[in-house]
C-alpha cells in the first residue's frame, strides 16, 4: 500500500455494513511506522461546540463524530495556520491540530469558518499494518 498516507481519503465499503463505519469517508490525518489516524469527515456528532460546558462561550459551530477512539477530547483540522499556531501541515495547506483557544476566537470573531476549520469529536485510530490489512481485506476502498 505505497499509496497509503496523509492527506488521501478512504471510504467504507459494504464489509463495514452495521457498525459505525458504515456509509464513512475518513481523511487519514497520520500515517507513518506506528499506524494510521483519521477523521470521519461526513458525519455531524449531533451538538455543536457552545453546547459543550467548557466551550459555552462559544458561537454555535458544528462538532464532527470524528471516530469511536477518545471520545472525550476535540481535534481540529483547518486551513489557517496565519492565526491558529501549532498545526501540523497534512497536505497542500490542511493542518491538523493548532492552539485551541486561537480556533475558538476565530470562530466567535468569523475570522474562519466551517470551510476553514472542522472540529471532531473522537478519531479513527489503527495500529501498525492494520489498516493496510483492511484495505487489502477489501472494508476500505481508497478515494
Amino acid at each position: 500500500m505505497r499509496d497509503l498516507k496523509a492527506g488521501i481519503y478512504i471510504k467504507s465499503t459494504a464489509e463495514l455494513n452495521g457498525s459505525f463505519f458504515e456509509n464513512t469517508t475518513i481523511l487519514i490525518a497520520e500515517h507513518n511506522k506506528d499506524g494510521s489516524i483519521g477523521f470521519v469527515t461526513n458525519k455531524f456528532f449531533g451538538k455543536s461546540l457552545h453546547e459543550l460546558i467548557e466551550f459555552n462561550h462559544s458561537k454555535p459551530f458544528p462538532l464532527m463524530d470524528g471516530g469511536p477512539v477518545d471520545r472525550d477530547h476535540l481535534f481540529v483540522l483547518q486551513k489557517r495556520p496565519d492565526i491558529i499556531d501549532g498545526g501540523k501541515e497534512i497536505t497542500n495547506g490542511l493542518y491538523f491540530g493548532g492552539n485551541m483557544e486561537q480556533v475558538v476566537e476565530a470562530i466567535n470573531t468569523k475570522a474562519a469558518g466551517k470551510e476553514e476549520i472542522q472540529i471532531f469529536i473522537g478519531y479513527c485510530g489503527w495500529d501498525a499494518g492494520e489498516l493496510e490489512a483492511e484495505l487489502e481485506e477489501g472494508s476500505w476502498i481508497m478515494v
